[in-house]
């Protein structure tokens, strides 16, 4: 068995104007692509790891060949956050959640603008490449970052919304300024999908 590129459940120019076709074409064909090929060639000659689901190897690292673990963990990484986060975006996102989800929201970080202006603290407050997270610690909601491509699960945690902070992700559109990348993107957020994780 070998990782494959999930299909996307959009046309790259259905983001528009918040993340253009250009952007989306470049990031899902060249990018995730490129991290599904280079995890699968790390895993070869590892059938034990070929025959797990992306989500177990993730939080198994430790369970991986040492010649293989820095690709494993970054290929695969770069393979389930992208994942996540392609589905975690629609044409018809954006607004705020409802139901449990702002329940949860409310009691564990505070108002929505209090979740949406911490989320892109640790958005803009990454240095360099990485990812912004909103996770399940236990039963509570919590907002974390990570560098490269690691993902929250490798540390016990289970990501329900991440945001691609590498400047592949939107540095076409939006240059240097990661702040007005993230607020557009708020426009985007799948939040029924978002509360399917939950």
């Amino acid at each position: 068995m070998t990782f494959k590129l999930p299909s996307l459940s959009y046309g790259y120019d259905a983001l528009e104007p918040h993340i253009d076709a250009r952007t989306m074409e470049i990031h899902y064909t060249k990018h995730h692509q490129g991290y599904v090929n280079n995890l699968n060639k790390a895993i070869e000659n590892e059938k034990g790891l070929q025959e797990m689901a992306i989500e177990e190897l993730m939080a198994s690292l430790d369970k991986v060949p040492d010649s293989i673990r820095t690709a494993v963990r970054n290929n695969g990484g770069g393979h389930i956050n992208h994942s996540l986060f392609w589905e975690s975006m629609s044409a018809n996102g954006g607004g705020e959640p409802t139901g449990y989800l702002m329940e949860k929201i409310k009691t564990d970080i505070g108002s929505f603008e209090d979740f949406k202006n911490e989320f892109k603290k640790a958005a803009t407050g990454r240095f360099g490449s990485g990812w912004a997270w909103l996770v399940m610690d236990g039963d509570k909601l919590k907002i974390t970052s990570t560098p490269n491509q690691d993902n929250p699960i490798s540390d016990g945690l289970k990501p329900i919304l991440g945001l691609d902070v590498w400047e592949h992700a939107y540095y076409l559109k939006y240059q240097n300024l990661r702040g007005d990348y993230v607020d557009a993107w708020f426009n985007v957020v799948d939040w029924k999908k978002v509360e399917e994780r939950l």
